[in-house]
């Protein structure tokens, strides 16, 4: 009769099993850490392209913006002037050239429109969280300004209509044409030789009707030209934030 012999299976103690886990546990931790290092590098990357075109972007609104905070300035004050001038004088007694030259920038005009397109692509994809919190911040406030700012400039539509109109009926359109050609000749750096050659020509008003002027004036009011001037500002120190702490952030 054949005897089987069992084979000798050798029992591992619990420092060996206790050494067999360690190792996996060391091999599954440092391949999660691994990748964990791997997408960090990866998205980091990824930020400093998106950082790289918000530089971009932030330079051209920048460009604009300073454009866009000049003219408001120069327009909310020249609006001051005409205030002043028909707060203190008879209308008759104001040489015409100068109501249609400080009367003109009722009317101002100009739109802000940023250059977000990095700003759109982030929020769209989620890629914001690839920056910091204090920078994510920096940037969701500075899109929070733009808004505000549209928002404003929306909101005047209407009241920019009816200064248009009410200006119609007090500024004849021809003389009017000549000081806004002056204007735009002078958009960058204003002569104020092409002003005083414009003012001294005395162009008719349509109307001295005191009332009407009254109508103008406060409607040019309503419009409140130095919230475009506070909100250009705010949005250009913003801007100056945001754009040095991308270059600290990614160099």
């Amino acid at each position: 009769m054949e005897v089987h012999h069992h084979p000798h299976v050798e029992k591992k103690n619990f420092k060996e099993y206790f050494l067999e886990f360690l190792m996996i546990f060391l091999a599954v931790t440092m391949g999660f850490f691994a990748e964990n290092i791997r997408e960090g590098i990866t998205e980091h990357q990824r930020a400093k392209i998106y950082a790289a075109s918000m530089i971009q972007d932030l330079k051209a609104d920048t460009a604009q913006l300073n454009s866009y905070h000049k003219y408001y300035t120069y327009a909310a004050n020249n609006i001051d002037s005409f205030m002043q001038l028909l707060a203190v004088n008879d209308i008759k007694n104001i040489p015409s050239g100068k109501l249609y030259w400080y009367g003109l920038w009722g009317g101002a005009h100009s739109y802000f429109i940023p250059d977000d397109a990095t700003f759109q692509q982030m929020k769209s994809s989620g890629s914001l969280s690839y920056f910091k919190a204090g920078l994510a911040n920096n940037v969701a406030k500075y899109d929070r300004l733009c808004r505000l700012l549209q928002t404003h400039e929306e909101m005047n539509k209407d009241v920019y209509t009816e200064v248009r109109k009410t200006r119609a009926m007090i500024f004849d359109f021809k003389y009017n044409e000549m000081a806004n050609q002056v204007a735009q000749k002078n958009k960058v750096l204003f002569s104020q030789a092409s002003i005083n050659s414009f003012i001294s020509t005395n162009p008719p008003l349509l109307s001295y009707d005191k009332t009407l002027f009254n109508e103008y004036v406060e409607l040019v009011r309503s419009r409140f030209l130095g919230a475009n001037v506070a909100y250009s500002d705010s949005l250009l120190l913003q801007a100056k934030v945001l754009l040095t702490e991308l270059n600290k952030e990614y160099h």
